[in-house]
């Protein structure tokens, strides 16, 4: 689940095909560490966040076996005093607008009547006995860490005022790098793609541990992370740099990593999105898009990462709104496909956790039946948790209908609650209902190490993809002006960049002059000929791009930078296949996202107090010839 990609000018597509064999040349070097974080470095880390992480989960409670035995039959006894309408509700996960449970914002109480019937998270809870509630920015839920500690209490305080008091799993999509819905002071990571060109295991496992944290100690104990989709066409315009990669044994291994480091700080990883959104150029936020993989292909690309992310002991895996004939020739979206969510998901890779469809607010889902039987097919199908449905009302009666009409029988419903409810406690919700107090939350929130963290990560991850005339490292020092030129694409957290003025300031601590000029994803001629003239003056010129195969502009902007003869770098903010569409004359540095940690590493490298480091986690393919490799995954540049 994310946000719609901004419309783009088309691009030429690259060769499918061509990337599908290119996922097999030349893999990550990747070491056996890759399989999991070390051991005993694990083990520690458990320690510290049985510490420092509210409800810590099973892997950071050497008690956990012992209680599992008495744990189902609490969770029995309590499904067995629900009524069906609680029951019901155990199934939903919904949005609600506003900052506070009781109190939210006029505009906020207006917004949840007219979508919900409610006023409040609080009489959601009360009317729906939802199971869970889902975060997001643009609802106001995610101002501030002590304002989302807050919120997250009021929502439990509302549901353990029930008659049958049971806790909620609130969630969020914290993927970092391009989602991100906890934002500053919040520790932000680079995305799966960054982690992804470091090839670390632990640094993927840091990841979980250091975000699952501070997610806990804001009460959010359910993350839509990892990416487990192997990102095999660079024009897919829904997943790309939220992928590790396009190589299924690195994709796996790193899945693997962040699923265990999650587990470690007591949040409930979910593994997204099954059966694999790699290789698509539909988005299901609008469309509904095919998988055109034989059965064998799946297996080889879209598998591993699933099947590694169940070996890690992942606890809920989210759907995907795609068709696969290969894996359900009836043309059902594989989040209503009860042959891919029970016959090979449950039947064949053995998952007995929570299945989450991906939203039901997408077009993916909704192309083929109305929102009153999407949710009943899904149930059907093999899902559990319903997710973020358009019509909460219609939703909850046609599912409650379904049941009292016996279309779905109430032991198939009664499964569903109790993996829920399973999850909730492995979650620690029954043992530690609440957030954090506020001086633990100020405390682990964005603390000084994660942040620290954050940054070890981003250096690692950054790639120089070309240097034709080593112009990099640039020397800093007296008199040596950058120009900082381009794109400046929204935070995704909201808190964040602008990017240009970010790269600007970071270069500057590195004794750099430097000026600033914004010329934004699709400069006018205007604002070229003025980056062209601030470039006459400058010693060097560092500009950003954002998706130049969907760019003229910016290409434009490039081209004439170039011929302008000083030295200039392209730091590709997000597609590391801008390389690809960029004047060969360019030095190119990929970061993977536009966070404030991936841009103070690339500041890093380009004054050469650090080295780049990364390796592609994809292959490039030439732009005027997309049948021909321009470089293979594991190509990287570094200084001699």
């Amino acid at each position: 689940m994310a946000p719609a990609p901004a419309p783009a000018e088309p691009a030429p597509p690259p060769a499918r095909r061509g990337v599908l064999a290119a996922t097999v040349v030349a893999p990550l070097a990747l070491t056996t560490a890759l399989a999991a974080a070390p051991t005993a470095r694990a083990a520690a880390a458990r320690r510290g966040s049985a510490r420092t992480a509210p409800g810590a989960g099973p892997d950071a409670d050497p008690e956990a076996g012992r209680r599992t035995a008495t744990g189902e039959q609490h969770l029995r006894r309590l499904l067995s005093r629900m009524s069906l309408e609680e029951k019901v509700g155990q199934l939903f996960v919904m949005r609600v607008y506003g900052h506070s449970a009781t109190d939210p914002e006029p505009e906020h109480v207006a917004a949840n009547l007219r979508e919900i019937g409610v006023r409040t998270a609080a009489e959601l809870v009360a009317k729906y006995h939802v199971g869970g509630v889902v975060y997001f920015t643009w609802a106001g839920n995610t101002r501030s860490p002590g304002q989302i500690a807050a919120l997250s209490n009021g929502i439990q305080r509302a549901a353990l005022a029930r008659d049958n008091p049971v806790p909620v799993l609130i969630a969020t999509d914290q993927e970092h790098g391009a989602v991100c819905r906890v934002g500053r002071p919040a520790t932000l990571f680079p995305g799966a793609m960054a982690v992804g060109a470091g090839g670390s295991a632990s640094d993927a496992w840091e990841l979980g541990r250091v975000a699952g944290t501070e997610l806990a100690a804001l009460g959010i104990r359910q993350n839509y992370s990892p990416v487990a989709d192997v990102n095999v066409d660079p024009a897919n315009p829904v997943i790309g740099v939220r992928s590790f990669g396009s190589d299924p044994q690195a994709v796996a291994a790193l899945v693997a990593a962040e699923v265990r480091g999650y587990r470690s700080a007591g949040v409930v990883a979910t593994a997204k999105h099954f059966p694999g959104h790699g290789d698509t150029r539909v988005d299901s936020h609008t469309g509904l898009p095919a998988i055109d993989h034989s059965r064998t292909e799946w297996e080889r690309l879209d598998a591993p990462p699933f099947r590694a992310a169940i070996r890690a002991g992942v606890g809920a895996v989210m759907t995907a709104h795609i068709q696969f004939p290969a894996l359900d020739p009836s043309g059902e979206p594989a989040t209503l496909s009860r042959p891919v969510l029970t016959g090979i998901l449950r039947e064949e890779l053995g998952f007995d956790g929570v299945v989450v469809t991906d939203s039901l607010v997408m077009e993916g889902v909704r192309e083929t039946y109305g929102d009153d039987r999407v949710p009943v097919l899904a149930l059907l199908a093999g899902a559990d948790q319903l997710l973020n449905p358009p019509d909460l009302g219609l939703a909850f009666g046609a599912v409650l209908g379904a049941v009292r009409g016996g279309e779905v029988s109430e032991e198939r419903l009664d499964a569903s609650v109790l993996r829920v409810l399973r999850l909730k406690e492995r979650s620690g919700l029954f043992r530690a209902p609440f957030a954090s107090g506020p001086r633990d939350v100020a405390r682990t929130v964005g603390a000084r190490e994660h942040r620290a963290a954050a940054d070890r990560l981003a250096e690692r991850g950054v790639t120089l993809l070309a240097d034709p005339g080593r112009s990099l490292p640039l020397s800093p020092g007296a008199g040596r002006d950058l120009l900082v030129v381009g794109a400046d694409p929204a935070s995704p957290s909201g808190t964040t960049g602008p990017p240009t003025e970010v790269l600007a300031g970071a270069l500057a601590r590195w004794g750099f002059g430097t000026t600033v000029l914004s010329t934004g994803t699709a400069p006018s001629a205007g604002r070229i000929a003025e980056a062209v003239a601030a470039a006459g003056a400058a010693d060097a010129v560092v500009v950003t791009t954002y998706n130049v195969a969907g760019s003229a502009p910016q290409r434009l902007l490039v081209e004439r930078l170039a011929a302008v003869g000083v030295p200039v770098v392209a730091v590709a903010l997000r597609d590391p296949y801008d390389v690809a569409w960029l004047d060969g004359a360019v030095a190119v540095l990929a970061v993977y996202s536009w966070g404030e940690a991936e841009l103070r590493a690339a500041a890093k490298v380009v004054a050469g107090a650090a080295r780049p480091r990364g390796r592609l986690p994809v292959p490039v393919l030439h732009a005027g010839d997309p049948g021909r490799m321009l470089f293979p995954v594991g190509h990287g540049l570094t200084y001699d």
